[in-house]
């Protein structure tokens, strides 16, 4: 399928930039609208409809998360476009929503676009969209959500209800203290960069584990979590480990 796009950005050359790598590299994708202003967009996305926005982040009259957040119903796709910004990067991310880093590059500006196009189909943007606005206004990680995506769709949760996740062979598998456990197509590895800001700790290549779910620590080297699951701690993270509760 073909998607019309809105380009959004203050910087003039950027967009410029954008939209000539989007005509030349992305024939799946119809730019319906640019613009410079955000006020500006507000309009085009109420008189266009566009099924996917590329927006900048940090735009001095207001950032692409105010924008969003004024948008009443948000059912388009979006793919961010930011300088490095860790903030941005981890809301992003927590939500499962695509992201280019400037200078955006050729290859990865192609899987983002097919990679939207593929969540247009799947109808999932207006529930991503929400969670995300909703975390920027959370001030403690007790109340945010990530996104977890699974064989079936995507599975919303808060991140305290974590217990631990458990790598099996490319896949992870997460366990909660009141939910079944959900099986995500994404490796551990994926887990533990998503959450190393947020109390989480890989004691093991295979289990990351939610330092406030801890109820007990053996001398022989294995935690005891809430669940009563018995997690080994590798030998060589015992002392970094044991280190975040002597401070």
């Amino acid at each position: 399928m073909k998607a019309t796009a809105l380009l959004i950005d203050d910087e003039r050359k950027a967009l410029s930039i954008l939209k000539n790598k989007l005509e030349r590299l992305c024939p799946n994708v119809t730019i319906i609208g640019e613009t410079t202003s955000p006020r500006k967009a507000l309009d085009l996305i109420v008189n266009q409809s566009p099924q996917l926005i590329f927006l900048d982040v940090a735009m001095p009259e207001m950032s692409g998360f105010d924008l969003l957040a004024l948008v009443e119903n948000p059912t388009f796709e979006i793919i961010f476009v930011t300088a490095f910004d860790n903030f941005a990067i981890d809301a992003i991310n927590h939500c499962a929503i695509g992201y280019l880093v400037k200078p955006v590059d050729n290859q990865e500006l192609i899987i983002a676009v097919d990679k939207a196009i593929s969540n247009i189909e799947d109808k999932t943007a207006l529930k991503k969209n929400q969670l995300l606005v909703e975390n920027l206004g959370v001030q403690t990680f007790q109340k945010k959500k990530i996104v977890i995506p699974t064989q079936d769709g995507l599975e919303f949760v808060r991140i305290k209800d974590i217990i631990h996740c458990e790598g099996e062979e490319g896949y992870t598998r997460i366990h909660f203290k009141e939910h079944k456990p959900i099986l995500s197509s994404h490796s551990i590895g994926h887990f533990n960069v998503l959450l190393a800001d947020q109390d989480f700790y890989l004691v093991h290549k295979s289990h990351l584990i939610n330092l406030s779910h801890i109820n007990k620590y053996l001398n022989e080297g294995y935690v005891i979590l809430t669940n009563n699951f018995k997690i080994p701690v590798s030998r060589n993270r015992r002392s970094d480990f044991l280190s975040k509760f002597r401070k």
